[in-house]
């Protein structure tokens, strides 16, 4: 026997939450009219393939298709609602946008797959031509064609809507553009009609029938059964050529790259952002489509040390946020390189650096090239060594000496003898110049041992 949890949740399976976010979706009445589609799609998708069946003819199955891909449009319409109607929360802090895109891009690609397996079966059919009942095949014709451009026609699909406007014209639209402008100069009238591009899925529905129509009166006047495998190859070319562009385009907005038609005007953007007043810098910037209609960006902004991070956050978001829905910007102030005060590592027991001479050691060269006042190299050229940073002895470890010397009370000077033991004068400890009874201590260890100030004194001078 297990332990028995009295206050556990129970734990809701794929299809539970399926069937909830479903409800969720059908609560809205603009489903309804997607839903009611949704049912007469398939029942004609069932007589379509009936028909196909006995009529035994590959043209009417591609074009069945069509008709399989209208209902993939309407079940990508409901995920486009459900996308509306759920909000961001910390998992998904963008949103579910993507989720139509994924949709779309599932579409056409499982629309471009039938198409292949169209063309399989129709150069399989070249080899052994079957004979092809044309009963049915006009009815089905008519019928998918009035399906399809009623469904069309009376949903605003979102994702597709914006795909077919933003991705690149299939080779198709393109003939048929050429053709229209040659029609639209001799009747002005059609322009509005035929131009810039027609819908490439009504252009499609339309071509296909257009095919069909041949291909039954070629099997009824001639009994030409090859023409249907030709119009089935016909058909799937049409459909592969459409989609692959709409393929492309979704497939690059899952993949997070930055629209070409909106580089300009990003460029441009971040060029009025570094001439805003407090900005030193513009960097780290990355964009990238999130969903259809929507861009997503962050960067790094750098400020000086005396500027307000407030107001250039206000300002540069007020810039990007006309492009830029999904905006993340950092700021962050200027940072001055400072000198270190030490240039060696301290030892632990030091606490108290008023009792300590910290003396930094620098490298000693020959006297003849140093000043004997700073004792470092006298180039007329170099700055003070005060000022200078890049002076020998930069790069060495100080010497810290304890300071046990007791300091005369009075102004005078100490006549007594030197503190310093034998071992430390036998070392060479001493200032040269300035007398051993100041008791100061350097770290020079290559002097002399003997200096004083009043060697020569009694002595006549020369």
């Amino acid at each position: 026997m297990g332990t028995i949890h009295l206050f556990r949740k129970p734990q809701r399976s794929f299809f539970g939450k399926l069937f909830q976010e479903f409800r969720l979706v059908a609560a809205d009445r603009r489903s309804w009219k997607i839903l009611l589609f949704g049912v007469i799609n398939l029942t004609c998708t069932g007589f379509l393939l009936m028909w196909c069946s006995s009529t035994n003819s590959i043209a009417l199955t591609a074009y069945t298709y069509l008709t399989i891909f209208d209902l993939f449009s309407l079940i990508t319409c409901l995920i486009s609602y459900w996308v509306m109607m759920r909000k961001p929360n910390p998992v998904y802090s963008f949103g579910f946008e993507r989720l139509e895109v994924l949709a779309v891009f599932a579409s056409t690609v499982l629309a471009q797959l039938g198409a292949l397996f169209i063309l399989k079966e129709s150069a399989e059919r070249f080899l052994e031509q079957p004979e092809i009942h044309t009963g049915r095949l006009l009815v089905g014709t008519f019928v998918a064609l009035s399906f399809n451009l009623f469904t069309m026609l009376s949903i605003r699909n979102k994702p597709f809507a914006y795909v077919s406007e933003a991705a690149s014209t299939s080779w198709l639209q393109e003939h048929v553009a050429d053709l229209s402008r040659s029609l639209c100069g001799i009747i002005p009238g059609l322009s509005s009609i035929f131009l810039p591009r027609m819908n490439p899925f009504v252009l499609i529905d339309l071509a296909g029938a257009f095919a069909l129509c041949i291909t039954y009166m070629l099997i009824e006047i001639n009994n030409y059964f090859a023409v249907d495998t030709a119009s089935a190859i016909a058909i799937a070319l049409m459909t592969f050529g459409t989609m692959y562009p709409m393929s492309v385009y979704s497939g690059k907005v899952l993949l997070q790259t930055t629209p070409p038609h909106v580089i300009g005007q990003l460029d441009k953007l971040i060029r009025e952002v570094s001439t805003l007043d407090g900005v030193l810098e513009v960097r780290n910037e990355h964009f990238w489509t999130l969903g259809f209609g929507s861009l997503a960006g962050s960067v790094h902004v750098r400020i000086r040390r005396d500027a307000n991070e407030q107001m250039v956050l206000a300002h540069v978001t007020n810039r990007l946020y006309t492009l830029v829905s999904t905006l993340t910007v950092q700021i962050f102030k200027d940072d001055w390189i400072r000198p270190a005060l030490l240039s060696g590592p301290v030892a632990a027991n030091v606490l108290n650096f008023s009792d300590h001479h910290i003396i930094p050691m620098p490298s000693l060269k020959g006297t003849d090239d140093s000043n004997p006042v700073t004792s470092t190299p006298a180039k007329p050229s170099s700055p003070p060594p005060e000022f200078s940073f890049n002076t020998p002895g930069k790069h060495v470890s100080p010497v810290i000496l304890l300071n046990t010397q007791t300091r005369p009370s009075g102004l005078g000077l100490n006549h007594g003898h030197t503190p310093y033991s034998s071992s430390l004068l036998n070392q060479g400890l001493g200032v040269p110049g300035i007398g051993a009874t100041q008791g100061f201590r350097t770290g020079f260890t290559n002097m002399p041992s003997r200096y004083g100030t009043n060697n020569r004194i009694g002595q006549p001078k020369p």
